[in-house]
């Protein structure tokens, strides 16, 4: 996983490449725990900078920030309006409303909103919380991964079409042995990871989405923020996506610079080292500030933002797109559901679940890409990262 909007995203990258592969090194756990430190407070910085400088733009009247740490939060205050209900949006909130328990109100989230001076949600500002980045590597290695094992199972289908004397399009395969020769593929991919011939592509799994910003307003003033985007000199436009289905929105992925400055006084004015006690790093350490976690930092990093109109906010909330339907969607229809992807996905959440606890040193990794685990397997070694036993009745 390539995460852009991180500022050591290639120091990250080759920590992951390594444990995919099996290979652990003395600091690995000390340099992640440092990494999400800097890097997730410089990319909470940055997208509310960006957020703030893009709702002024959009809106020009004074906003307030709400933290908020559930979906039901959001939902909550959607239900205060906009003064621009459509008939669909009105329908839609009353039917929260009335059953506010069937729209995964619990779901965490790690965001803030933006409201205006009738406390109406404007805009919102997240970082994707480690477990999404963890299902989203895993979708996104798992399809890479898939078009590997599909091009090897192919590849041994002609060996025997030429070994016959016909033409692949003619070779007629039972079921059963295609699915042979797919696992056979899938044990030979996972041989070449285990001793580190395989490599891995970074364009093919990078996230950019990690930090996203949603401005909501009238189309008219959504459509002039493009424009004004496009022009502004310290940010760049690098991609964009308009979503017409379920609900309509246009993302677009913001190339921004950061300030170390701002970033670092923030950390020493806002006492930010408290909030990273617990992590096995010593207090002291942490006091020393921000700049000497820095070393080495990419000097800019991406933002997704998000265009959207309050009914089209209101639909993806509550209505068609409603997201966590969409994220049980996205599990049940895998398109590859071998152990490897499965395995990928472990292997990332145990990263994150590393930098989050007080270990700073590991004696070995859990997972391997190569091995077969069930969910059971990680829960319980994360809860080792912590000193929790795991529940036994024997004892």
């Amino acid at each position: 996983m390539y995460l852009s909007a991180f500022i050591h995203r290639d120091a990250l990258f080759e920590i992951a490449e390594r444990w995919f592969c099996g290979r652990l090194d003395p600091g690995d756990a000390l340099q992640l725990t440092e990494l999400l430190i800097s890097d997730g407070f410089v990319a909470a910085e940055t997208i509310r900078s960006v957020a703030r400088r893009l709702l002024t733009f959009l809106h020009g009247t004074p906003f307030s920030e709400e933290r908020v740490r559930t979906k039901g939060e959001l939902r909550n205050a959607l239900c205060r309006g906009n003064g621009e209900h459509t008939a669909r949006a009105a329908e839609l909130l009353a039917r929260y409303q009335a059953k506010p328990d069937y729209y995964y109100r619990e779901v965490p989230v790690n965001g803030v909103l933006c409201l205006d001076e009738a406390q109406r949600v404007c805009g919102m500002y997240r970082l994707k919380r480690p477990r999404r980045i963890a299902e989203k590597a895993q979708r996104k290695l798992a399809r890479w991964l898939f078009a590997a094992v599909q091009t090897r199972a192919r590849a041994m289908a002609e060996t025997r079409a030429r070994e016959r004397g016909i033409p692949l399009v003619h070779l007629l395969t039972p079921q059963s042995e295609m699915s042979d020769e797919f696992i056979a593929a899938e044990e030979e991919i996972a041989r070449e990871i285990r001793t580190g011939a395989f490599q891995f592509d970074r364009a093919a799994l990078t996230i950019r989405d990690v930090a996203g910003i949603k401005l909501v307003g009238p189309d008219d003033a959504l459509a002039k923020l493009e424009v004004a985007l496009r022009e502004m000199p310290s940010m760049r436009v690098v991609d964009r996506e308009a979503f017409e289905g379920r609900y309509r929105a246009t993302a677009l992925i913001l190339e921004v610079p950061w300030d170390a400055e701002a970033v670092c006084r923030a950390y020493e004015e806002g006492r930010a080292w408290e909030r990273y006690r617990g992590r096995g790093i010593d207090d002291a350490c942490l006091r020393r500030g921000l700049a000497p976690l820095l070393t080495g930092a990419a000097s800019t990093l991406t933002v997704e933002v998000m265009l959207t109109t309050f009914s089209d906010l209101v639909e993806s909330e509550l209505g068609r797109g409603l997201h966590e339907q969409r994220i049980i969607a996205q599990r049940d229809n895998r398109e590859y559901t071998g152990y490897l992807p499965m395995n990928v996905e472990f292997l990332v959440e145990y990263l994150f679940a590393v930098a989050f606890s007080p270990q700073i040193e590991l004696s070995g990794l859990p997972i391997k890409l190569w091995g077969r685990y069930l969910p059971d397997t990680l829960s319980s070694h994360i809860r080792r990262l912590y000193g929790l036993p795991d529940p036994d009745l024997l004892d």
